[in-house]
């Protein structure tokens, strides 16, 4: 099935019924009046975030939404049915957004989320309704209000908890592979993963979702390569795995190419908490390996792990590092709530 992770649809709530104009006619009945009935109240636009869903391919083949519209009023004092609602099934992690691109309507991070997009138009009053004192066979009736019609654009941020992030070829799908029952397109050229993709990893009776995204490279901010799009897809990530590549001949610049490129990105990928490995070691002699580790140490300020996806070299490091700093954010966000709270109050 293709990833999709963008799509633009047009949504339409339903128009409300007319109210009917009727009056009451029977044999033996010596007075009649009036007896038309409401019209039904339009279909609501409703997007709900469902399981079993992880891509917005659904919408590439359908742009296009309408609710029913509202049944009109019937004599007998007859209320028409309602029109019936529509409904936009998103995967987890889907936002909502404006037809500017920019305006968000809705976040949904949980399976079971719920949002009424659009209103539909409220049904006409039939001319029982405007029966008084002084009207007693009023011959009006209202119509039903239209329903209401925008734009907007639907994008998907995969729900991970630790990302993958460095240059093309730097080896992340392999080590997706290695560590995860995902099967990854792996080859020896740039820009060998062209969509983002998902693994769960289990390790000490432990379970975290790992996110591989396609390689950046320098100026991805302003669009080169595969550009920035799909960085918005480790925005959720409370950890990053950066992989460098061990066999590039400027360690450092690699390094700084991608963390120049997160700080560009924004969306506070630049300050989250990094697991920087130094990949491919197995195809390194031990002085090289010595030499450019120690490099990317200085230049990061923080501990480097020696990793090779391909051999299986060292990874059991990295995981139980993201299991760590997983443990660590759990711990920032249980005091971060406790903090909100006011202190009970004990004698």
């Amino acid at each position: 099935m293709k990833f999709l992770d963008q799509a633009k649809v047009y949504i339409r709530s339903g128009t409300g019924g007319a109210g009917a104009v009727a009056f009451r006619r029977e044999k033996f009945v010596e007075f009649g009046g009036p007896n038309g009935g409401n019209g039904g109240r339009g279909g609501d636009v409703i997007a709900e975030c469902v399981d079993g869903l992880n891509t917005l391919i659904d919408y590439r083949y359908q742009q296009h939404f309408r609710a029913g519209t509202g049944t009109h009023g019937m004599g007998q004092n007859r209320t028409g049915a309602d029109g019936a609602d529509i409904v936009l099934k998103v995967p987890q992690g889907t936002q909502i957004f404006e037809d500017d691109g920019e305006t968000l309507v809705a976040d949904f991070t949980e399976v079971g989320q719920r949002e009424v997009l659009l209103e539909g138009g409220n049904g006409g009053f039939g001319n029982a309704h405007f029966k008084s004192a002084t009207n007693q066979a009023p011959r009006r009736a209202n119509p039903g209000l239209p329903g209401e019609e925008k734009w907007i654009w639907l994008r998907l941020k995969l729900i991970a908890d630790a990302g993958l992030v460095g240059l093309p070829n730097a080896g992340k799908s392999t080590f997706l592979s290695a560590v995860t029952a995902a099967k990854p397109k792996i080859a020896d050229y740039p820009f060998t993963t062209l969509h983002p993709g998902l693994g769960v990893v289990r390790i000490d009776a432990r379970e975290f979702v790992l996110a591989d995204i396609p390689g950046l490279i320098e100026g991805a901010s302003d669009g080169a390569g595969l550009g920035d799009r799909f960085l918005g897809h480790v925005e959720r990530c409370a950890v990053l795995i950066h992989l460098v590549d061990g066999t590039e001949e400027n360690v450092v610049d690699a390094y700084r190419t991608i963390r120049g490129e997160l700080a560009a990105y924004g969306g506070g990928l630049a300050e989250k908490e990094e697991i920087l490995c130094l990949n491919k070691t197995d195809a390194l002699d031990p002085e090289t390996l010595e030499l450019r580790k120690s490099a990317l140490e200085e230049a990061s300020g923080g501990t480097v792990l020696a990793i090779s996806a391909a051999a299986g070299k060292n990874l059991d490091a990295v995981l139980y590092a993201v299991l760590e700093a997983l443990d660590h954010d759990k711990d920032n966000e249980a005091r971060s709530s406790r903090a909100g709270q006011p202190e009970k109050w004990t004698p």
